[in-house]
């Protein structure tokens, strides 16, 4: 794996840290965040896309990132389209 970092939530201290790497070989964002709580996750699972089921896969999984890390994100799709996503 090749992961890249790029950043990690500035005011999180000591106590979790919600991080943002690229990973260059699978072509993947890869992101580190906090859990949702119930209410987050069963509205998240409720949601209906247009062609998808309901729901979070098992595979799946909910994650919460601060928007104060909008830049660390538009940081890691700039890395990501430079390598060739």
């Amino acid at each position: 794996m090749a992961l890249r970092f790029i950043g990690i939530d500035p005011e999180t201290g000591q106590q979790g840290s919600p991080t943002i790497w690229v990973d260059e070989e699978k072509q993947e964002l890869v992101l580190q965040g906090w859990k949702p709580d119930e209410e987050l996750r069963a509205e998240c699972a409720a949601f209906e896309a247009p062609g998808h089921a309901p729901g979070i896969p098992p595979h799946e999984a909910v994650v919460r990132i601060p928007a104060r890390m909008v830049p660390m994100l538009r940081e890691a799709c700039d890395v990501a389209e430079r390598t060739g996503f």
